[in-house]
Protein backbone atom coordinates (compact mmCIF):
# COMPACT_ATOMS: atom_id res chain seq x y z
CA UNK A 1 0.00 0.00 0.00
CA UNK A 2 1.26 3.45 -1.51
CA UNK A 3 1.20 6.75 0.17
CA UNK A 4 2.10 6.19 3.80
CA UNK A 5 3.64 3.44 3.86
CA UNK A 6 6.53 2.83 6.92
CA UNK A 7 5.25 5.67 8.73
CA UNK A 8 4.45 6.18 12.52
CA UNK A 9 0.89 6.91 13.62
CA UNK A 10 1.15 9.01 16.51
CA UNK A 11 -1.56 11.70 16.59
CA UNK A 12 -4.08 12.43 13.48
CA UNK A 13 -2.22 15.82 13.57
CA UNK A 14 0.63 14.17 11.30
CA UNK A 15 -1.60 12.86 8.61
CA UNK A 16 -3.37 15.07 5.97
CA UNK A 17 -7.14 15.09 5.18
CA UNK A 18 -6.89 13.27 1.96
CA UNK A 19 -4.45 10.78 4.06
CA UNK A 20 -7.20 10.28 6.74
CA UNK A 21 -9.66 9.51 4.55
CA UNK A 22 -7.85 7.46 2.40
CA UNK A 23 -7.45 5.41 5.65
CA UNK A 24 -11.67 5.58 5.81
CA UNK A 25 -12.13 4.11 2.57
CA UNK A 26 -9.82 1.46 2.73
CA UNK A 27 -11.26 0.44 6.16
CA UNK A 28 -14.47 0.76 4.38
CA UNK A 29 -13.74 -1.49 1.66
CA UNK A 30 -12.27 -4.14 4.35
CA UNK A 31 -15.40 -4.35 6.30
CA UNK A 32 -17.39 -5.21 3.69
CA UNK A 33 -15.09 -7.77 2.43
CA UNK A 34 -14.82 -9.32 5.48
CA UNK A 35 -18.99 -9.06 6.01
CA UNK A 36 -18.63 -10.97 2.36
CA UNK A 37 -16.07 -13.64 3.46
CA UNK A 38 -13.76 -12.43 0.86
CA UNK A 39 -9.84 -13.09 2.06
CA UNK A 40 -7.82 -9.68 2.10
CA UNK A 41 -4.48 -11.67 3.22
CA UNK A 42 -2.36 -8.38 2.93
CA UNK A 43 -0.44 -8.54 5.92
CA UNK A 44 0.51 -12.11 4.91
CA UNK A 45 3.95 -13.19 6.93
CA UNK A 46 4.16 -9.85 8.59
CA UNK A 47 4.43 -9.60 12.19
CA UNK A 48 2.82 -6.82 14.91
CA UNK A 49 4.49 -6.82 18.09
CA UNK A 50 2.12 -5.14 21.14
CA UNK A 51 3.23 -3.52 23.78
CA UNK A 52 0.66 -3.05 26.79
CA UNK A 53 1.45 -1.04 29.64
CA UNK A 54 -2.30 -0.07 30.53
CA UNK A 55 -4.75 -3.47 30.25
CA UNK A 56 -7.05 -3.31 27.22
CA UNK A 57 -10.07 -5.35 25.68
CA UNK A 58 -10.77 -3.19 22.48
CA UNK A 59 -7.52 -2.30 21.72
CA UNK A 60 -6.08 -6.14 22.09
CA UNK A 61 -9.02 -7.93 20.51
CA UNK A 62 -9.28 -5.42 17.60
CA UNK A 63 -5.41 -5.09 17.02
CA UNK A 64 -4.92 -9.19 17.12
CA UNK A 65 -8.18 -10.14 15.33
CA UNK A 66 -7.40 -7.72 12.75
CA UNK A 67 -3.78 -9.35 11.93
CA UNK A 68 -5.48 -12.77 11.66
CA UNK A 69 -8.01 -11.68 9.50
CA UNK A 70 -4.94 -9.21 7.19
CA UNK A 71 -3.14 -12.79 7.27
CA UNK A 72 -0.39 -11.70 9.82
CA UNK A 73 0.63 -12.07 13.24
CA UNK A 74 -0.17 -10.43 16.70
CA UNK A 75 2.47 -10.70 18.91
CA UNK A 76 1.16 -9.37 22.86
CA UNK A 77 3.72 -8.20 25.24
CA UNK A 78 3.16 -6.99 28.69
CA UNK A 79 4.95 -4.30 30.32
CA UNK A 80 5.85 -7.22 32.77
CA UNK A 81 7.42 -9.35 30.53
CA UNK A 82 9.78 -7.22 28.74
CA UNK A 83 12.54 -5.68 29.99
CA UNK A 84 11.76 -1.99 29.65
CA UNK A 85 9.89 -3.17 32.32
CA UNK A 86 13.14 -2.97 34.34
CA UNK A 87 14.90 -0.68 33.25
CA UNK A 88 15.74 -0.96 29.40
CA UNK A 89 15.79 2.21 27.96
CA UNK A 90 13.29 2.63 25.18
CA UNK A 91 15.52 3.34 22.29
CA UNK A 92 17.21 -0.17 23.15
CA UNK A 93 13.79 -1.84 23.02
CA UNK A 94 12.79 0.21 19.64
CA UNK A 95 16.03 -0.94 17.92
CA UNK A 96 15.98 -5.00 19.04
CA UNK A 97 11.98 -5.09 18.35
CA UNK A 98 12.55 -3.71 15.04
CA UNK A 99 14.94 -6.80 14.13
CA UNK A 100 11.89 -9.01 14.82
CA UNK A 101 8.94 -7.69 13.68
CA UNK A 102 7.04 -5.41 10.82
CA UNK A 103 5.47 -3.16 13.08
CA UNK A 104 5.07 -1.82 16.68
CA UNK A 105 2.05 -0.91 18.73
CA UNK A 106 1.95 0.42 22.09
CA UNK A 107 -0.78 1.59 24.93
CA UNK A 108 0.54 3.07 27.43
CA UNK A 109 0.94 5.90 29.71
CA UNK A 110 3.02 8.96 28.83
CA UNK A 111 3.00 10.56 24.82
CA UNK A 112 6.55 11.07 25.61
CA UNK A 113 7.40 7.03 25.64
CA UNK A 114 5.53 6.70 22.15
CA UNK A 115 7.64 9.29 20.71
CA UNK A 116 11.08 8.13 21.70
CA UNK A 117 9.67 4.72 21.03
CA UNK A 118 9.19 5.86 17.33
CA UNK A 119 12.79 8.07 17.16
CA UNK A 120 14.51 4.76 17.74
CA UNK A 121 12.36 2.15 16.04
CA UNK A 122 13.25 1.24 12.24
CA UNK A 123 9.40 -0.10 11.59
CA UNK A 124 6.01 1.90 11.96
CA UNK A 125 4.75 2.37 15.68
CA UNK A 126 1.30 3.06 16.14
CA UNK A 127 0.17 4.81 18.63
CA UNK A 128 -2.56 2.54 20.77
CA UNK A 129 -3.24 4.77 23.32
CA UNK A 130 -1.64 7.76 25.45
CA UNK A 131 -2.35 9.50 28.15
CA UNK A 132 -2.51 13.08 25.66
CA UNK A 133 -3.80 10.99 22.24
CA UNK A 134 -6.22 8.27 21.58
CA UNK A 135 -5.89 8.53 17.44
CA UNK A 136 -7.11 5.02 16.76
CA UNK A 137 -10.38 5.59 18.59
CA UNK A 138 -10.82 8.43 16.36
CA UNK A 139 -10.13 6.70 13.25
CA UNK A 140 -13.26 4.50 14.44
CA UNK A 141 -15.16 7.45 15.53
CA UNK A 142 -14.86 8.93 12.17
CA UNK A 143 -15.82 5.54 10.16
CA UNK A 144 -18.52 5.14 11.94
CA UNK A 145 -20.01 8.98 11.71
CA UNK A 146 -19.36 8.37 7.55
CA UNK A 147 -21.60 4.75 7.82
CA UNK A 148 -24.18 6.60 9.20
CA UNK A 149 -24.25 9.96 8.30
CA UNK A 150 -22.93 9.40 4.65
CA UNK A 151 -20.70 12.17 5.01
CA UNK A 152 -18.23 13.88 7.57
CA UNK A 153 -18.23 18.06 6.35
CA UNK A 154 -19.90 20.33 7.74
CA UNK A 155 -21.45 17.51 10.43
CA UNK A 156 -22.18 19.14 14.40
CA UNK A 157 -20.27 16.83 16.75
CA UNK A 158 -20.57 17.70 20.95
CA UNK A 159 -18.09 16.15 23.08
CA UNK A 160 -19.85 16.08 26.84
CA UNK A 161 -17.34 15.51 29.74
CA UNK A 162 -13.48 15.45 30.52
CA UNK A 163 -11.30 17.30 27.73
CA UNK A 164 -8.91 14.16 27.65
CA UNK A 165 -6.90 11.71 25.34
CA UNK A 166 -10.34 10.93 23.54
CA UNK A 167 -11.48 14.10 22.89
CA UNK A 168 -8.07 15.37 21.78
CA UNK A 169 -7.56 12.85 18.58
CA UNK A 170 -11.89 13.80 17.71
CA UNK A 171 -11.07 17.39 17.68
CA UNK A 172 -8.18 16.72 15.49
CA UNK A 173 -9.91 14.14 13.19
CA UNK A 174 -13.04 16.49 13.02
CA UNK A 175 -10.90 19.25 12.72
CA UNK A 176 -8.98 17.62 9.88
CA UNK A 177 -12.05 16.61 7.78
CA UNK A 178 -14.41 19.39 8.08
CA UNK A 179 -16.74 18.92 11.18
CA UNK A 180 -17.81 21.88 13.79
CA UNK A 181 -16.85 20.02 17.18
CA UNK A 182 -17.98 21.27 20.78
CA UNK A 183 -16.26 20.21 24.03
CA UNK A 184 -18.49 20.79 26.90
CA UNK A 185 -16.64 20.14 30.15
CA UNK A 186 -15.95 22.13 33.58
CA UNK A 187 -13.69 24.65 33.32
CA UNK A 188 -10.14 23.14 34.63
CA UNK A 189 -11.01 19.68 32.71
CA UNK A 190 -10.62 21.39 28.82
CA UNK A 191 -8.68 20.13 26.45
CA UNK A 192 -5.43 21.36 26.29
CA UNK A 193 -4.45 24.65 24.87
CA UNK A 194 -1.79 22.97 22.74
CA UNK A 195 -4.29 20.34 21.24
CA UNK A 196 -7.07 22.98 20.84
CA UNK A 197 -4.49 25.49 18.66
CA UNK A 198 -3.98 22.84 16.73
CA UNK A 199 -7.65 21.67 16.15
CA UNK A 200 -8.00 25.38 15.24
CA UNK A 201 -5.47 26.08 12.72
CA UNK A 202 -7.04 22.67 10.87
CA UNK A 203 -10.21 24.01 10.80
CA UNK A 204 -9.61 27.03 9.45
CA UNK A 205 -8.26 24.71 6.14
CA UNK A 206 -10.98 22.52 6.36
CA UNK A 207 -13.89 24.75 6.87
CA UNK A 208 -14.09 22.89 10.46
CA UNK A 209 -14.76 24.54 13.63
CA UNK A 210 -13.99 24.15 17.37
CA UNK A 211 -16.24 25.37 20.42
CA UNK A 212 -14.73 24.79 24.11
CA UNK A 213 -17.63 25.45 26.77
CA UNK A 214 -18.98 24.90 30.06
CA UNK A 215 -22.49 24.64 29.17
CA UNK A 216 -23.45 20.83 28.05
CA UNK A 217 -26.79 22.52 26.81
CA UNK A 218 -25.78 24.61 24.79
CA UNK A 219 -23.28 21.98 23.29
CA UNK A 220 -25.51 19.12 22.13
CA UNK A 221 -28.21 21.76 20.48
CA UNK A 222 -28.90 20.58 17.10
CA UNK A 223 -25.47 18.22 17.03
CA UNK A 224 -25.57 15.51 14.88
CA UNK A 225 -23.16 13.33 16.95
CA UNK A 226 -23.37 13.19 20.56
CA UNK A 227 -20.26 11.57 22.40
CA UNK A 228 -18.92 11.08 25.87
CA UNK A 229 -16.21 9.22 27.90
CA UNK A 230 -16.00 8.12 31.46
CA UNK A 231 -15.12 10.58 33.65
CA UNK A 232 -12.25 8.95 35.49
CA UNK A 233 -9.53 7.27 33.07
CA UNK A 234 -7.03 4.78 34.04
CA UNK A 235 -4.52 6.28 36.38
CA UNK A 236 -7.02 8.55 37.96
CA UNK A 237 -9.60 6.45 40.40
CA UNK A 238 -8.37 7.84 43.10
CA UNK A 239 -10.30 11.39 41.76
CA UNK A 240 -13.46 9.41 40.45
CA UNK A 241 -15.49 10.18 43.32
CA UNK A 242 -15.22 13.87 43.01
CA UNK A 243 -15.01 14.00 39.57
CA UNK A 244 -18.35 12.12 39.83
CA UNK A 245 -19.83 15.34 41.63
CA UNK A 246 -18.28 17.69 39.15
CA UNK A 247 -19.47 16.34 35.95
CA UNK A 248 -23.32 15.30 37.28
CA UNK A 249 -24.51 17.97 34.61
CA UNK A 250 -22.72 16.72 31.66
CA UNK A 251 -24.11 13.45 31.60
CA UNK A 252 -25.70 12.70 28.29
CA UNK A 253 -29.28 11.74 28.90
CA UNK A 254 -32.67 11.77 27.67
CA UNK A 255 -32.80 15.44 28.14
CA UNK A 256 -29.50 16.23 26.11
CA UNK A 257 -30.32 13.55 23.57
CA UNK A 258 -33.87 15.39 22.88
CA UNK A 259 -31.87 19.09 22.48
CA UNK A 260 -29.81 17.51 19.28
CA UNK A 261 -30.80 16.67 15.82
CA UNK A 262 -34.01 13.88 15.63
CA UNK A 263 -31.49 11.74 13.79
CA UNK A 264 -28.80 12.51 16.14
CA UNK A 265 -26.34 9.53 16.85
CA UNK A 266 -24.82 8.33 20.28
CA UNK A 267 -21.71 7.67 20.77
CA UNK A 268 -19.32 6.51 23.31
CA UNK A 269 -15.78 4.89 22.99
CA UNK A 270 -16.00 2.48 25.86
CA UNK A 271 -16.63 0.91 28.30
CA UNK A 272 -19.05 2.92 30.14
CA UNK A 273 -20.47 3.39 33.15
CA UNK A 274 -23.99 3.61 33.53
CA UNK A 275 -25.66 6.22 35.20
CA UNK A 276 -22.68 8.17 35.37
CA UNK A 277 -21.52 9.88 31.68
CA UNK A 278 -24.35 8.27 30.25
CA UNK A 279 -27.55 7.23 31.19
CA UNK A 280 -28.66 3.47 30.44
CA UNK A 281 -31.57 4.11 28.33
CA UNK A 282 -29.13 6.11 26.57
CA UNK A 283 -26.59 4.11 26.02
CA UNK A 284 -28.90 1.24 24.92
CA UNK A 285 -31.31 2.91 23.03
CA UNK A 286 -32.24 3.56 19.20
CA UNK A 287 -29.85 5.87 18.64
CA UNK A 288 -26.81 4.36 20.27
CA UNK A 289 -24.29 3.24 17.85
CA UNK A 290 -21.71 2.31 20.47
CA UNK A 291 -21.46 -1.18 19.43
CA UNK A 292 -20.69 -0.15 15.84
CA UNK A 293 -18.27 2.01 16.95
CA UNK A 294 -16.65 -0.90 18.53
CA UNK A 295 -16.82 -3.12 16.23
CA UNK A 296 -14.99 -0.32 13.63
CA UNK A 297 -11.83 -0.13 15.78
CA UNK A 298 -10.63 -3.24 14.25
CA UNK A 299 -11.81 -2.30 10.69
CA UNK A 300 -10.03 1.30 10.83
CA UNK A 301 -6.79 -0.53 12.21
CA UNK A 302 -6.68 -3.22 9.64
CA UNK A 303 -6.79 -0.24 7.29
CA UNK A 304 -4.12 1.91 9.31
CA UNK A 305 -2.18 -1.54 9.78
CA UNK A 306 -2.35 -2.35 5.66
CA UNK A 307 -1.07 1.08 4.98
CA UNK A 308 1.47 1.61 7.00
CA UNK A 309 2.99 -1.87 6.85
CA UNK A 310 1.83 -3.45 3.40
Amino acid sequence: MAGISGRHFLTLQDYTAEEITAILDLAAALKLKQQQKIPHQLLAGKTLGMIFEKPSTRTRVSFEVGMWQLGGYALFLSSQELQIGRGEPIKDTAAVLSRYVDGIMIRTFAHSNVEELARYATVPVINGLTDLYHPCQALADLLTIKEKKGMLQGLKVAYLGDGNNVAHSLMLGCSKLGLHITVAAPQGFWPREEVRSKTEQNALLSGGSLTVTSDPLAAVKGADVLYTDVWASMGQEQEKAERKKIFAPYQLNREKLSLAEPEAIVMHCLPAYRGEEISADVLEGIQSVVLDQAENRMHAQKALLAMLMG
